[in-house]
């Protein structure tokens, strides 16, 4: 195993102090892999690997222990990790993945909220509400430290305290004025009732399913009209959907969700909105987030209290943003762009 020291960052010391390595990993063209892996012992002293949120490894080369998969959106690379029997992720995250991608699941499943053993170690896990499915992973190594991979996160009530804790940051960045929102539930709700034939432009993964449950929410009963995509995922990941139809087989006065870029196909008479945050669209939108805000992401570590964070998503300038944030409000941490440990797939 080769290892390849590229900045010396001391903080990370602390981590090898509680039992764990992170590191990123370069694939046979030099490049780095998504995201990062953990290395630690389990408590036979067994030293394990889990990557978290990657593509698989070529199978000439040595595997990790256990792909984590921890929801089903490409920035998170189960399309590749799916494919693979050491892959882990919740039920509806491995329903998602195969309605998505086409593709046959060929790892391992959990429930959520249930625990599941890779190698002597046991995994739980905790729904993170970013989509329906998607999951935050917690172990501990031989020396007890509690690790916590959340992956996105729209909700962090339900997860519990660790001692390590690797999140995302989406929307980690304190300077940035578009990192502060607040869902506009009383608009879409007003939008519902003050439309008697209404589009939602929203995300197949995700987006559709969180329209589906806000209108059931909010008291509508009749179909939905929904594109195939979406309508196969909503079927298949939400419990009390409800009627969902087709695209064009309800009456005129009724509710569609299809993709943002499909709103120019329905009838010019229909209201269109768009569920994003974004200001680019030709259609109002309306501020409904999979994310927790900056606010947001600073209360749940504030809440976690780990001893030690690293915030792995996404890429670009916002991980370390957020980091140099949580160093002044007391918190040690490392960023994605500034882990100094890298392996080479050529050598492991």
């Amino acid at each position: 195993m080769t290892l390849i020291k590229l900045w010396g960052i001391p903080t990370v010391q602390e981590l090898v102090d509680l039992g764990i390595m992170v590191f990123r990993q370069k694939n046979v063209r030099g490049t780095f892999k998504p995201h990062l892996a953990v290395k630690f012992r389990s408590d036979e002293g067994e030293l394990l690997t889990f990557s978290v949120d990657t593509t698989r490894i070529p199978q000439k080369y040595q595997q990790p222990d256990a792909y984590l998969v921890t929801h089903a959106h490409s920035d998170h690379y189960g399309k590749s990790a799916m494919l693979s029997d050491l892959s882990v992720c919740s039920e509806k995250t491995a329903t998602a993945l195969e309605i998505r991608h086409e593709r046959k699941y060929k790892g391992r499943t959990v429930k959520m909220g249930d625990s599941i053993d890779v190698n002597g170690v046991t995994i739980y896990t905790y729904a993170n509400h970013h989509t329906v499915g998607s999951t935050a992973f917690y172990w501990e190594n031989d020396v007890g430290t509690r690790i916590l991979v959340t992956g996105d996160v729209k909700d962090a009530s339900s997860l519990p305290d660790c001692d390590v804790l690797i999140t995302e940051a989406n929307y980690g960045d304190p300077g940035d004025t578009s990192c502060y929102f607040e869902d506009d539930l009383s608009g879409f709700r007003d939008i519902y009732e003050g439309n008697t034939s209404l589009a939602f432009g929203a995300y197949a993964f995700g987006k559709a399913q969180r329209a589906v449950e806000l209108l059931r929410h909010f008291g509508y009963t009749g179909s939905i009209e929904m594109e195939e995509k979406s309508l196969a995922l909503t079927r298949q990941l939400l419990d009390n959907a409800g009627e969902l139809v087709p695209l064009g087989n309800s009456c005129d006065d009724s509710i569609s969700i299809v993709p943002p870029w499909d709103l120019n196909k329905l009838s010019s008479h229909i209201s269109k909105y768009v569920m994003t945050g974004r200001s680019d669209y030709r259609y109002p939108s309306i501020q409904i987030s999979d994310h927790l805000d900056a606010c947001g992401l600073t209360k749940m570590v504030e809440d976690i209290n780990p001893e030690f964070t690293v915030v792995y998503h996404p890429s670009g300038y916002r991980p370390e943003r957020f980091t140099s944030h949580l160093r002044q409000i007391g918190f040690n941490g490392v960023s994605i762009d500034k882990i100094d440990n890298v392996l080479s797939n050529e050598f492991i």
